[in-house]
């Protein structure tokens, strides 16, 4: 007889009225609550009903598009959004145990700005923060901060020597950004602040410290001005869909997402990652693997394939995306789920076709089949986010040389 399953992580994708375009059309879809707090508290609150580890939301520094490199001229699709650290940072202080993880893009922010930032949602969620990092290549988000210019850049020319050169160049600039903003999380100890109002020491100034990062594209040297986050270090995740990126994950996160179509195309992703921490000398670190899936999740199996055909319809054209799209029952998606896990992914992040509909579903009929086959939690195990993915807390830099 086999050993018991492993448990899965599971996290959700969220992205105004869901990942098909067409969402915002559906009976449940609130289009017009999309720039609202009430919609997003609403929507993770569902998460956490759910028991999920985390949820993550999506941003950009450009309108949505449905080209993955220019903007479109589009006016049947959402298109505006609201900033996602600022709506974790409204959210996260109405939920409990549910990860909050917002989306940034390294190509034209700060690490000084969101190291704060990150540290800050940690504290206003108790522990339960963290980001995913995004690269730019549009030329259209560049021109909105006039600091550098990108060369045109089409998906065709991912695989050419000037496109490779580009996204490599901009991956290495974001593992840089991680370096310099997890420095600055340890730029402050643990103990720093004293508080101590009978000797008027409020801090002790010896437990700040420089970090003195020189990158290629910027050098911070800190401290940072917000003690370190509850957490230690919030939880960093980035999406890959290729090597670069996949290094990137091995050198500088604690969850990577990817794309198999299946479970052989999972195992190569999940040995080529563990083979890049392993060159990056994180080979004995824990470097969580989730595979993404778009769900159109209905209890009757045709039910999700007509949803889906009225959907294209409305869109003009078949939905296609990066991920795998799943489309069936919530018993068929963990019998998939139980497949990949065995292939050596860890966990999920489910991109709800149609939040309104889609996420009910992970919550109130996938989750009960994963607990029912011994799979799933079936009440939270730790405070932060770090524990339900079963991180430990880690030591600080700064305090092994000075002690």
């Amino acid at each position: 007889m086999s050993s018991s399953p492993s448990p899965l992580h599971l996290a959700v994708a969220l992205d105004g009225a869901g990942w098909h375009p067409a969402a915002w059309r559906e009976p449940v879809a609130r289009p017009g609550e999309l720039l609202t707090a009430a919609y997003w508290a609403d929507l993770v609150t569902e998460a956490e009903h759910g028991l999920l580890d985390f949820v993550t939301i999506e941003d950009a520094l450009g309108l949505q598009s449905s080209s993955p490199t220019e903007p479109d001229g589009r006016t049947d699709q959402v298109r505006g959004r609201l900033d996602a650290v600022l709506i974790a940072a409204r959210i996260a202080p109405l939920t409990r145990h549910i990860g909050v993880v917002p989306t940034v893009v390294t190509t034209h922010t700060e690490p000084f700005h969101i190291s704060k930032a990150i540290a800050t949602l940690d504290y206003v969620s108790t522990g339960r923060a963290g980001v995913r990092v995004q690269v730019s290549a549009r030329q259209n988000e560049a021109a909105h901060f006039g600091r550098r210019t990108l060369p045109p850049f089409r998906v065709e020319d991912y695989g050419t020597p000037a496109g490779q050169e580009l996204v490599t160049d901009l991956f290495d600039e974001a593992a840089d950004y991680v370096e310099a903003v997890r420095r600055l999380w340890d730029s402050w100890e643990d103990d720093a602040e004293i508080r101590d109002v009978a000797t008027g020491r409020f801090i002790d100034r010896d437990k700040l410290h420089y970090i003195d990062f020189e990158g290629r594209r910027f050098s911070v040297k800190g401290p940072s001005i917000t003690p370190r986050p509850p957490q230690g270090q919030p939880i960093v995740s980035a999406l890959a869909h290729a090597t670069v990126p996949y290094r990137l994950v091995a050198r500088a996160a604690d969850v990577g997402y990817v794309t198999p179509h299946d479970a052989n195309q999972a195992r190569a992703v999940v040995e080529e990652i563990r083979a890049e921490q392993t060159a990056a000398g994180r080979g004995n670190e824990t470097v969580h693997v989730f595979g993404d899936l778009v769900v159109f999740l209905d209890d009757d199996p045709g039910a999700a394939a007509a949803r889906r055909e009225r959907l294209d319809a409305l869109a003009g054209h078949p939905y296609t995306s990066d991920a795998r799209i799943f489309t069936g029952t919530p018993t068929e998606l963990a019998d998939l789920l139980q497949e990949l896990g065995e292939a050596g992914l860890s966990g999920f992040r489910l991109r709800p076709a149609v939040a309104g509909h889609d996420l009910p579903a992970i919550t109130r009929a996938l989750v009960p089949e994963l607990q029912r086959r011994g799979v799933f939690r079936r009440a939270y195990e730790a405070d932060t986010l770090r524990g339900l993915l079963g991180l430990a807390r880690p030591a600080n830099r700064y305090a092994a040389t000075t002690a």
